[in-house]
């Protein structure tokens, strides 16, 4: 869809021309295509599940509202988060909370009464001492130091459940103690299994204990799927550490090295940025994770054990619904040549409206020529490599700090693609240095008639453009568009 979206001639440029440039697109039928996929994992296994979706991993209210249309759960994790989500339609049964909370959000949770994922002793305390004038709280306890060795600075440790037990003990009727909870970076199956296993034993405490946990909830880091082509990327990584060697030409700008170093001879250490290479789409994940065998439990699979215990699988994947559902567009404004002969693309747009904390952009951005431009430009000249430079006056701010080979040398004009950028990348860094205004976000739909394309704050899923001044908009544009495509106004 979203390629479709970009080979419509002149609608990149005819959506930037309207709403401005630098944007973020939405797709949320793409959204609701990835949740379809997941759904299909667990409903052909373990019908007892629900799937929240993390709000953190994009401001979007069209992917909330999506989420909220399409029958799913939410996993917010701030004050403005869970605004959002109530806002989209979400009551509080259908509302989990996680991440670290002060005592102002807790105060307004236990008011609303929707389900809190406990990260702490502290957490677990105060929900007890505010919960006396009101009906049961459900509270998740999250753990941590389970199935990896990596320390996490979320849940409590393993030596401290027996503590929260006993204050679950002492206030029943306050607190309703759902189950367990955990979350993962890794993407490590067999990391996920004994983390699994490791809350079972927990569960089978809990009952020990008196208590009747239901839910075992085993969080997100379901992985993306980048590139098209796995083994290319490897090719470039291999070219990119021989060049740290100072085999062929320079592919790294002010020497950066990407957390390899060079030693003896030979290039060692692992790679800062993202594991773009990852050719196992989440529904796959997910479909490994339950039918991986339980050692502990006879060598039944992971649905098999929490089906016949009759535990509710819960689920927070965020990168998974929002993979390939957004794109960033910007214009170049200059090239230039550096004193190093290196060429740099200058972008309306900063790197951290499109990168998630410091991590590097290894994806290669599309290049779409401007289409009055395009058809005389000369493309023989072969590949040309290029540095994409922000906008900010700041050293740092360099979108892309590798080399990237584009098939032509762009201009003044030209649209620039960043791909895949709704998961984190959108809004998890984005700055107003220099007093740039953050980028517009808009959803795009695909419609009988072509696409749509409305401020992502007025989007309704499954809906027509219904203000009349967007409808006048969208008529007004017809000029503009190519073929049957429609462009409404920023309202």
């Amino acid at each position: 869809m979203v390629r479709a979206f970009l080979d419509t001639p002149g609608l990149a440029a005819q959506t930037q021309a309207r709403f401005g440039s630098p944007v973020h697109l939405v797709f949320p039928q793409v959204y609701s295509e990835n949740l379809l996929r997941l759904r299909a994992v667990l409903e052909r296994r373990l019908p007892a599940h629900r799937i929240c979706y993390a709000h953190k991993v994009n401001q979007s209210r069209a992917f909330v509202r999506t989420a909220e249309r399409d029958g799913i759960a939410v996993d917010v994790a701030s004050p403005h988060e869970l605004s959002s989500a109530l806002a989209a339609g979400f009551g509080p049964a259908r509302i989990e909370v996680t991440g670290p909370k002060g005592e102002t959000f807790l105060r307004d949770l236990v008011e609303r009464g929707s389900t809190i994922n406990v990260d702490n002793l502290w957490e677990l305390g105060r929900i007890a001492e505010l919960a006396h004038d009101h009906a049961e709280i459900p509270v998740l306890l999250r753990v941590s130091g389970i199935g990896t060795q990596q320390v996490s600075r979320f849940g409590m440790p393993l030596a401290q459940v027996e503590q929260a037990f006993d204050l679950l003990s002492a206030q029943r009727g306050r607190v309703s103690f759902l189950g367990f909870a955990f979350h993962l970076d890794s993407g490590d199956l067999g990391e996920r299994v004994r983390a699994i296993d490791a809350c079972l034993r927990l569960i089978e405490q809990a009952y020990d204990r008196g208590f009747t946990p239901s839910v075992l909830d085993i969080g997100g880091g379901f992985r993306q799927v980048f590139t098209a082509d796995a083994e290319q990327f490897d090719a470039y990584v291999l070219a990119l550490r021989e060049s740290l060697l100072g085999r062929g030409e320079p592919m790294t700008w002010g020497n950066n090295t990407f957390g390899y170093h060079v030693a003896g001879g030979a290039v060692h250490g692992t790679p800062v940025f993202h594991k773009y290479a990852n050719t196992v789409p989440a529904d796959r994940m997910l479909a490994d994770l339950l039918d991986a065998p339980l050692e502990r439990h006879g060598g039944r699979t992971v649905a098999q054990v929490a089906g016949d215990n009759l535990l509710e699988l819960w689920l927070e994947p965020g990168k998974a619904l929002a993979d390939h559902a957004g794109v960033t567009l910007a214009t170049v404004e200059f090239v230039k040549e550096v004193a190093d002969g290196s060429v740099l693309v200058h972008v309306d747009l900063s790197r951290d409206a499109v990168t998630p904390a410091d991590q590097e952009v290894m994806v290669d951005p599309i290049l779409l020529p401007r289409a009055d431009v395009a058809a005389g430009r000369d493309c023989a000249t072969g590949p040309v490599g290029v540095y994409f430079a922000g906008r900010l006056c700041l050293e740092r701010d360099l979108i892309t700090n590798h080399k990237v080979w584009l098939s032509a040398r762009p201009q003044p004009g030209d649209v620039v693609v960043f791909p895949n950028t709704a998961a984190y990348h959108m809004d998890l860094s984005a700055a107003v240095a220099s007093m740039h205004p953050l980028p517009a976000k808009l959803a795009v739909d695909r419609t009988p008639d072509g696409f749509r394309v409305v401020p992502d704050a007025d989007y309704e899923p499954g809906l027509p453009v219904e203000s009349p001044r967007a409808l006048h908009a969208a008529t007004r544009g017809a000029d503009l568009a190519t073929g049957p495509v429609r462009s409404v106004e920023a309202l």
